[in-house]
């Protein structure tokens, strides 16, 4: 996993992506951040389904 760090509009954001050369990376701000930390067991279970 390859995770980096920006900026959007003045806002820190952070980019997750599989490798190097992610088509499709996943990035998120704090306020999302902060979100996903709050609902982490959730989205875990989520992504634990068959």
């Amino acid at each position: 996993m390859v995770v980096e760090y920006g900026e959007f509009k003045g806002n820190k954001v952070m980019t997750l992506k599989r490798d190097a050369d992610d088509r499709y990376p996943f990035t998120f701000g704090k306020a999302k951040a902060k979100l996903i930390v709050e609902n982490f067991e959730e989205i875990k279970k989520f992504a634990d389904e068959q």
